[in-house]
């Protein structure tokens, strides 16, 4: 089986990770104490992605947890969940960032990384066969962005043939707890666009939106929008953790998701959003699923994807619909961007599809978009995947760069 190693560093990273371990403890059928109570055996099928089975039957999430402060560390352990995780992958130090990326990167967490890598190489020891690390941190404090950023270079050169992708709290001026969120997300950036292969875009403005005009929420706390986000992350991990058809693994998602290494960054967004008083009045049918999925109200991060560049995103449903259901329910793409990428490789995408966990946990499809810019659609067409193109043949299957007259650079003279 394909093993993730998760890692949470941080109070922002810890606390959402606390909150997507209660999800993905639920949707598997694991109780508090790291038993199985579930009744449906597609539960256990690929439960070793995240979990180790300890003695007695009981289930151990993979995960490392770091921070600088004690604080959330002894959160975590009186929390319900807090008896699942293994006692030895606590690693805290006791004086903090406060806030400073260089003391996250350079001093504080400089002396306490070779504990997080013992751990984290112990983990790694134990796998059959690792295929990558998943990491849930915040862009704006100092440890998450700081020594999270520095663990993620040290695991870089360690495994370099292993996948990365970290789910990342980005700062926005609008809700912002510090002045200093802005250098620190600068700082952190570099070390996601050279070391991480798959990073998730998740933005404070974006969720407070949601919160308020979505969900319909007067006072929004953190802990409704850890809950956004750990349901978004559950969603974009159930084709890893269910069977189903594509995107089955890391590597194979980064395949059908980027076009060139350092256009790594997905904008995120799931559906069903609807607020309590109107979930009686909605229906959930698959056009009216896709149509939130493109909306930009339903994104995690504060970016408009009508108006952005950006290449089609393929759907990942946990739920027992085929993919071909998903590709013809898609809107007709609308972005006026030329056909092919700066190099001539094409954009293409693949829906993917999990078979349905337990009818009582809630799985909402998350909607992916990247960077390079998509196909330009005829008005006649009725589809954006594959997208279409009235002047060049259009594409299918897995992305790869095809030479063409069109996109091969022209010989220029001496």
């Amino acid at each position: 089986m394909r093993e993730i190693l998760h890692v949470q560093a941080g109070q922002c990273g810890n606390q959402i990770g606390g909150k997507f371990w209660e999800v993905v403890c639920g949707e598997h059928g694991i109780d508090t104490n790291g038993s199985y109570v579930g009744e449906s055996h597609l539960q256990l099928e690929r439960l070793n992605v995240y979990y180790n089975e300890a003695s007695g039957g009981r289930y151990v999430p993979r995960a490392v947890l770091m921070d600088l402060e004690p604080g959330t560390m002894d959160a975590l352990r009186t929390g319900p969940y807090g008896r699942i995780f293994r006692p030895d992958n606590f690693v805290f130090g006791q004086n903090g960032a406060g806030n400073n990326w260089a003391k996250g990167h350079y001093t504080e967490g400089a002396e306490l990384i070779d504990s997080v890598l013992d751990v984290v190489r112990k983990e790694a020891e134990n796998c059959d066969c690792l295929q990558g690390f998943q990491i849930c941190h915040s862009l704006g404090g100092g440890t998450g962005s700081g020594m999270g950023t520095l663990l993620i270079s040290k695991v870089r050169e360690e495994y370099p043939d292993r996948m990365m992708m970290t789910f990342s709290v980005f700062p926005s001026p609008k809700v912002s707890d510090t002045v200093v969120e802005p250098y620190n997300a600068t700082l952190s950036v570099h070390q996601l666009v050279e070391n991480a292969d798959e990073c998730m875009v998740l933005d404070n403005e974006a969720l407070y939106d949601i919160c308020f005009r979505t969900l319909k929420l007067t006072n929004p706390s953190f802990g409704d929008l850890n809950h956004l986000i750990s349901t978004t992350m559950s969603g974009v991990t159930c084709c890893l953790r269910f069977p189903g058809q594509l995107n089955s693994d890391l590597r194979k998602l980064a395949v059908n998701l980027i076009p060139f290494p350092r256009l790594h960054f997905f904008m995120v967004g799931f559906s069903p959003l609807t607020s309590r008083n109107s979930h009686d009045y909605r229906s959930v049918s698959i056009p009216e699923l896709t149509q939130q999925m493109w909306e930009a109200k339903n994104m995690m991060c504060a970016a408009d994807p009508a108006t952005a560049a950006t290449s089609p995103p393929p759907p990942c449903s946990a739920g027992g619909c085929p993919p071909r259901r998903w590709t013809s329910s898609s809107p007709p793409c609308r972005t006026r961007t030329p056909p092919t990428s700066s190099s001539g490789s094409p954009t293409t995408s693949s829906p993917a599809s999990a078979t349905s966990p337990p009818a009582a946990c809630s799985c909402p499809p998350p909607s992916w978009a990247t960077p390079p810019p998509s196909r330009r659609c005829s008005g006649g067409s009725p589809s954006s995947s594959p997208p279409c193109s009235g002047g060049r043949p259009s594409c299918t299957g897995t992305p790869g760069r095809g030479w063409t007259r069109w996109s091969s650079p022209r010989p220029r003279a001496i």
